[in-house]
């Protein structure tokens, strides 16, 4: 029981920073109107899977390493920066058509493997992600907190990640917001292209 006051603070902060807008937010955002609900739903399941890297290096103590080395962290930094570009680029190079609504047809689908595979890089590429857990865990877990408590967190945290997304997913993706999302559709792609190069120059640009 004595652990529990720090699996909530930790559930509630991580929580917080999850629903903050941000680079895992604007692809889902971009997948599910894109593609499709199914291409968002597996986005989000990436990105839950990422987050267990981001816990595993921190367990581990590779962490401290990061959080002490310039060269690794402005690695990953520059990574994410230029996944972020990419995926910005190809949003504004994509070919404009209606967004299907009928769901006969799949709108230039993505596999599931690519989908997750998209979510997964882009939280693992985030420093933003990786001050964040660094910073949780070095102020709020002590080390010698028990491996069971830990494996607590890093599963809530997984899990939390992965429905607040596929939440967004479905909620972007329902036929409403689509519907009208249509009407304006090359110039929201377009939009969402410069918002994902801006966040990319953002991070390569950004101090540590």
């Amino acid at each position: 029981m004595q652990y529990v006051p720090i699996i909530l603070t930790v559930a509630l902060v991580h929580l917080l920073a999850v629903i903050s807008p941000g680079p895992d937010f604007i692809l889902i955002t971009r997948n599910s109107l894109m593609y499709s609900r199914r291409t968002g739903m597996y986005s989000a399941l990436g990105l839950g899977l990422g987050i267990l890297v981001h816990i595993t290096y921190s367990f581990v103590g590779i962490g401290f390493v990061i959080a002490k080395s310039i060269l690794l962290f402005n690695l990953i930094k520059f990574l994410g920066a230029g996944y972020l570009i990419y995926i910005g680029v190809m949003s504004l190079l994509s070919q404009s058509s209606k967004l299907e609504l009928a769901g006969a047809e799949h709108r230039r689908e993505i596999s599931k493997t690519s989908a997750i595979r998209m979510g997964f890089l882009t939280n693992v590429t985030n420093p933003k992600a990786t001050l964040f857990f660094l910073s949780l865990f070095t102020l709020v877990i002590d080390p010698s907190t028990p491996l069971f408590v830990k494996l607590i967190m890093g599963i809530e945290m997984t899990v939390v990640t992965s429905l607040w997304f596929m939440m967004v997913a479905f909620l972007v993706s329902h036929h409403f917001i689509k519907s009208r999302v249509n009407k304006i559709q090359h110039f929201s792609e377009k939009f969402i292209g410069v918002v994902l190069i801006g966040l990319g120059i953002k991070v390569a640009l950004s101090h540590r």
